[in-house]
């Protein structure tokens, strides 16, 4: 089974504090740089989590920073800990920068809000579904087969990860109707499908509702994930075609999570969904 913790959140955290301490000391990215012969973008890299500094490199900037010893022994575990690799790191290769940020956030949320209006959400697809879905996108896109193999399998380890852990986070998901009604694969695919949206729907920390398609469609927007962290602000991660993009800002941010209570609040309750998927498999003939 995948690991669910995460070190990504840690990385970041690492790169905001020493950040912090570098303007607390009132010195400039490039006059740091300087000191230690570094070059500007190496530090820039550090301090944004782009890069996972090494505990000389975290030591010396500290003793520039002139930190206290209690101080500098927090950083130094939190700079092991975000040493720490992921279970999706060694696909970095072929996936998206934005997606890889992604999943380590993921990993350590501790509630999760998933907008669908299209395709069945990623955590909840059968393997047979992820096949057909994926075959679609490398179709229409001239994806690599190779990163085709790769992407099917992070998604199922993804799936892992997160339903299977000890402690699994609060998911709470809206999908559109369509979503039970555009195929991909055959129609067996698509019934197994649906009856693992009813089997997920029942444990005990997701919350799956449909909104129906004669509701009132208040919001025209795509696919999007909610996730809150312990120890770190909200995130929004936007799903397109080619890979994603994250967004941060604590207003925007915001506004997402208004949004989705928004659709939640139009969408059909637990059980009524339950039975609307229910009678949408018998379409599927």
């Amino acid at each position: 089974m995948p690991d669910r913790s995460s070190p990504t959140v840690r990385r970041r955290r690492l790169g905001q504090e020493l950040r912090r301490l570098r303007e607390q000391a009132e010195l400039t990215g490039d006059q740091v740089a300087a000191r230690l012969g570094w070059s500007a973008a190496k530090l820039s890299r550090i301090e944004t989590a782009r890069t996972v500094p090494r505990r000389s490199d975290v030591e010396a900037l500290l003793m520039i920073y002139m930190v206290d010893s209690e101080q500098r022994h927090e950083l130094l575990a939190l700079h092991r800990d975000a040493s720490r690799k992921g279970w999706w790191e060694k696909y970095r290769d072929t996936l998206p920068e934005e997606y890889t940020t992604f999943l380590g956030l993921e990993a350590e949320a501790t509630v999760a809000r998933h907008w669908e209006p299209q395709i069945v959400p990623g955590l909840f697809q059968t393997e047979a579904y992820v096949h057909a879905l994926m075959e679609s996108s490398q179709r229409s896109t001239l994806q690599a087969p190779g990163d085709l193999r790769d992407r099917i399998q992070v998604r199922m380890a993804r799936q892992e990860a997160i339903l299977s852990a000890e402690r699994p986070q609060t998911l709470s998901v809206v999908v559109e109707e369509s979503v039970l009604l555009r195929r991909f694969g055959d129609s067996a695919v698509m019934r197994e499908q649906l009856q693992r949206l009813i089997e997920v729907s029942e444990l005990p920390n997701v919350d799956l509702r449909v909104l129906p398609l004669d509701a009132d469609h208040c919001i025209n927007t795509g696919a999007f994930i909610h996730l809150t962290l312990p120890e770190y602000h909200d995130v929004v991660y936007l799903e397109a075609l080619l890979g994603g993009r994250l967004l941060e800002d604590e207003q925007i941010v915001y506004r997402y999570e208004v949004a989705f209570d928004y659709l939640k609040g139009r969408a059909l309750d637990a059980d009524a969904s339950r039975k609307l998927i229910a009678k949408t498999i018998g379409r599927w003939k």
